[in-house]
C-alpha cells in the first residue's frame, strides 16, 4: 500500500432538507483512503453509506468540510473540473450493473474510454484485456441480456476500471448475486484492484467479504468509526 492519500475527507457534513425539516446524515466525517488500499464500509441501512459514497465520488457537494481527490480540493473546482475527475479518476460500481443493453460487453467497456478521448483501437485493446482478466474473453460480443448476473457485474467492474481510475467506489457490488457467484466476482474484484494499485472503498453488508479487505469502517452518529 502506498503512502499517497487518494481520498481525504475533512469535517464533511451533509444535511437533507424537506418540508418536514432537516435530516442531518453526516455530522463531520474525517476519512483517508490511500493508493492500493481496499476499505470495507459496513453500516446499517439509513446510516448514510450512499451519501458518503456520493460525496466521495463528487456526485454531491457537502454542506461543510472538504473532499480532496489526489490532493485536489473538489470544493475549489468548477463543475467541468469535477466532471473531468469523475470521468478520469473515479470508477463506480453499483449493486445493479446499469450496462447499456444495446451494446456488447466489449462496447460497454470501450465507451467510457471513447468519451475520455481514447483512440478506439487502444480502447478496444484495454477493454479486451480487462474483460479477459474477469474470465469473459469468450463473451466479448454478447449483449448484457445474454449474460448471467455474475457476468454482467464483471462487465460493470471492468467498465469502472476502463479509464484506469485512481479511486474505485462500490455500493454493494455483489449484493444482487447468489453467495457462490458473489464470492467469485469478489475474488476477481480484489485481485484486479490490488494489481492496478487502485484505492477502493466498498460498501457491503457481507461481513465475510469485509473481513478480506485491509480494514473496515462504519458510520455511527454521522461520523466514520474504525472497526
Amino acid at each position: 500500500m502506498s503512502e499517497t492519500v487518494t481520498l481525504r475527507m475533512r469535517g464533511v457534513k451533509r444535511t437533507y432538507r424537506s418540508g418536514g425539516g432537516e435530516l442531518p446524515i453526516l455530522r463531520g466525517v474525517d476519512f483517508e483512503l490511500r493508493a492500493g488500499e481496499i476499505v470495507a464500509l459496513v453500516a446499517p441501512s439509513g446510516a448514510g453509506k450512499s451519501t458518503f459514497l456520493h460525496l466521495a465520488g463528487l456526485l454531491e457537494k457537502p454542506d461543510a468540510g472538504q473532499v480532496l481527490i489526489d490532493g485536489r480540493d473538489a470544493g475549489a473546482l468548477s463543475d467541468a473540473e469535477r466532471t473531468a475527475i469523475r470521468r478520469d479518476s473515479i470508477g463506480f460500481v453499483y449493486q445493479f450493473h446499469h450496462l447499456l443493453g444495446e451494446f456488447s460487453a466489449l462496447e460497454n467497456v470501450v465507451l467510457p474510454q471513447l468519451i475520455r478521448g481514447t483512440e478506439r483501437r487502444v480502447a478496444a485493446a484495454r477493454a479486451e484485456m480487462l474483460l479477459g482478466a474477469f474470465g469473459l474473453a469468450s463473451r466479448l460480443t454478447h449483449l448484457p441480456g445474454k449474460l448471467s448476473g455474475g457476468e454482467q457485474q464483471r462487465v460493470a467492474i471492468a467498465r469502472a476500471l476502463a479509464n484506469a481510475p485512481k479511486l474505485m467506489l462500490a455500493d454493494e457490488p455483489t449484493g444482487n448475486l447468489d453467495s457462490a457467484t458473489a464470492a467469485g466476482v469478489f475474488d476477481e474484484l480484489l485481485a484486479t484492484v490490488r494489481h492496478h494499485g487502485v484505492a477502493a472503498l466498498i460498501a457491503t453488508h457481507n461481513t465475510e467479504l469485509a473481513a478480506r479487505m485491509d480494514r473496515t469502517v462504519t458510520l455511527r452518529e454521522g461520523r466514520v468509526v474504525e472497526l
